[in-house]
């Protein structure tokens, strides 16, 4: 499979010195230490709506798995608004949803990318039935085959507060982040979002405050 070429730009990747780099790198930090009391393999990234800018955060704590040496997947499993397939300039006419309806093989549908130690499964093509594709036994049999695969998987879904997708997902992954942009979105939207995942007994290691300004300069970082 040859290499793709990014179309967006990634800040982790173009100026890894950046206060921004350091906000994702942080990140990655207190997903690794979260490892101390259980194994952290498999990790969601949803939000409570859409445009908060999950994509492209579950995109660049990917970069910066993969430039400290680990063996990453991203999985796009947002398969209703698919957009790592964009962002990482790969073909998107096979992907998640072909594997899951036995339309491809897993193997044909895991892609690499311009970064090393980067692959990508996107979401393909839109399916009738995204919730009950991602609650299927095929899909525990995908995970179980890439955590034998990959150090990492990171996995982008849809906004919690919208379908019941990022619920299904959340049950079976190691951890759960949450990215949240202050100021559009109301505290009761955010709790509502926190309790989604509690009721699916997701194990919360963060959250993202995403284009949040501190001492004047853009930033994302973990609180």
């Amino acid at each position: 499979m040859s290499r793709s070429k990014l179309r967006w730009p990634f800040i982790a990747k173009l100026n890894p010195k950046s206060p921004i780099t350091e906000a994702y790198k942080m990140l990655r930090t207190n997903i690794d230490f979260s490892n101390i009391e259980s194994n952290v393999q498999t990790v969601m990234f949803t939000s409570t709506r859409m445009t908060e800018g999950k994509s492209v955060t579950t995109a660049n704590i990917a970069v910066t798995y993969a430039q400290a040496g680990k063996k990453v997947l991203l999985i796009d499993a947002d398969m209703r608004r698919s957009t790592q397939h964009q962002i990482f300039g790969v073909p998107n006419r096979s992907g998640l949803s072909s594997v899951l309806s036995n339309q491809c093989k897993l193997q044909e549908a895991i892609l690499s990318t311009s970064v090393d130690h980067l692959s990508i499964i996107p979401a393909g093509p839109v399916p009738p039935n995204p919730s009950d594709m991602l609650a299927s036994k095929r899909m525990e049999s995908l995970m179980e085959q890439t955590k034998e695969m990959f150090d990492m998987i990171l996995i982008d879904t849809p906004p919690i507060l919208l379908v019941t997708d990022a619920q299904v997902v959340a049950a079976n992954c190691d951890g759960t982040v949450l990215v949240i942009e202050p100021g559009s979105v109301k505290r009761d939207l955010a709790l509502k979002a926190k309790a989604s995942l509690t009721r699916v007994n997701a194990r919360i290691l963060g959250v993202v405050l995403n284009n949040v300004k501190r001492n004047g300069i853009e930033e994302h970082f973990y609180a």
